[in-house]
């Protein structure tokens, strides 16, 4: 575990750039996710039992197979969850955004984790002991019904992610409707939809299940037909009708 930042509930910059806020009910951030906007006796519940720390791009947060100690609040950030065949070969499953829990599954059930949370930028986490959030759980109802919410909410992706990868006929419907999924976290310009994507080509052949030299030669098509350009981690979509069309293929 990382190092544990001061419980005073100020907040302060780590090395990884990150402006740190422990206390719950005082943070800007809050979204539609398992801590936000409980009521205020189980946030305080939350705040004390919990363990809140910077991480930099690239750290495990927990490995498959691993004893499910506890679960994860990703906080700020993303993180990629993956699992991996005997042969070596990784799938990433998806993408976890700010707000959600990981590790949730594994703690519920007994079971050990079954994937892998790796940090693809510096990120924010809250760490919750086993004992500590199965305790939450039985004395908080609204705790308990949000934990319910989480797993649907799992439930979901996974069947969206079955869809994606056994029915797009394919590698470019694949990789265009993976653009147009991720493009929802982006802004519209004079140009088009832009949007930051810190994924490496491994990965998104990872996520979208084609290899990393599928994915390249796609991405040169879609710019050589002037659909998409990109600037490093920039993607702007230049004719989102025309990524419509290919990713409905």
């Amino acid at each position: 575990m990382g190092p544990r930042l001061r419980s005073d509930g100020g907040k302060m910059n780590t090395p990884y750039g990150l402006e740190i806020i422990e206390d719950c009910q005082a943070c800007r951030l809050q979204k539609n996710s398992f801590f936000c906007h409980l009521p205020a006796a189980t946030t305080k519940g939350i705040d004390e039992a919990k363990y809140t720390n910077a991480y930099p791009s690239g750290a495990l947060l927990f490995v498959e197979g691993q004893l499910a100690r506890g679960i994860w609040i990703l906080c700020k950030g993303q993180v990629k969850l993956t699992t991996t065949s005997p042969e070596g070969k990784t799938v990433i499953v998806r993408i976890a955004e700010a707000g959600e829990l990981l590790g949730l599954q594994g703690v519920l059930s007994g079971e050990p984790y079954e994937l892998s949370a790796q940090t693809l930028e510096p990120c924010q986490v809250a760490f919750l002991r086993k004992d500590d959030f199965l305790k939450l759980i039985r004395e908080h109802p609204e705790a308990c019904e949000r934990a319910l919410r989480e797993l649907s909410h799992y439930y979901k992706e996974a069947f969206h992610q079955i869809r994606f990868l056994g029915l797009s006929r394919s590698a470019t419907e694949k990789l265009a409707r993976f653009l147009v999924e991720f493009s929802a976290r982006g802004h519209q310009t004079d140009q088009g939809i832009r949007f930051s994507l810190g994924l490496t080509h491994e990965e998104i052949a990872q996520i979208v299940g084609v290899s990393r030299e599928t994915v390249t030669r796609s991405l040169t098509e879609l710019r050589e037909k002037t659909i998409i350009s990109v600037h490093g981690s920039s993607v702007l979509i230049r004719d989102k009708a025309g990524l419509l069309e290919l990713a409905a293929a």
